[in-house]
């Protein structure tokens, strides 16, 4: 059995798409996973199992609460490793952020990325993981805000306080 972890993007986000965490962990149960952690309100969790389908998870999310949630999946290895090659390793837990990308971005219009960033903003693609340095915060960043459009994938974006806690819960297994 493998160790896992589901990112799911926009739910319980600004009191839409609301799925309290004890009802993931049934849907999650319902999809025949087990030893499943969650980490706050915003849908990362840490599971076990042998197959894992993103498309059966949001079926059954959207047969229970009427909304089909975008879902992506990651292997305990290819999580850890995202955390791995950060290159903002220095930066403040709320500072620096992963956008995971549900598929690997074909062409990226880097122009605009850099158009867009701000002074002190940096940002690093690696692999399918955007990572972010914007040590003024996210909220008003226009990078931010346009990350997928200039990658031309979806993603859900994770700031390392968070991505560390997954960490965390991910080594307490071995």
């Amino acid at each position: 059995m493998k160790t896992w972890v589901a990112l799911f993007r926009g739910i319980n986000v600004g009191g839409r798409n609301l799925l309290p965490m004890k009802e993931l962990v049934s849907i999650m149960e319902d999809c025949g996973h087990s030893d499943i952690k969650t980490y706050i309100q915003s849908g990362n969790v840490v599971f076990d199992g042998d197959s894992v389908s993103a498309s059966e998870i949001a079926k059954q999310v959207e047969q229970q609460k009427g909304f089909c949630p975008e879902v992506l999946i990651l292997e305990s290895p290819e999580f850890e490793l995202a955390l791995k090659k950060n290159p903002f390793k220095t930066a403040e837990g709320k500072a620096c952020h992963f956008f995971f990308s549900l598929e690997h971005p074909g062409s990226v219009d880097e122009e605009r990325l850099n158009q867009l960033k701000s002074a002190t903003e940096e940002f690093v693609l690696e692999d399918k993981v955007f990572y972010l340095h914007a040590p003024e915060g996210i909220g008003r960043s226009k990078l931010a805000s346009n990350v997928e459009r200039c990658l031309g994938v979806p993603g859900t974006g994770r700031n390392l306080n968070t991505v560390n806690k997954l960490a965390e819960i991910l080594s307490s297994r071995s």
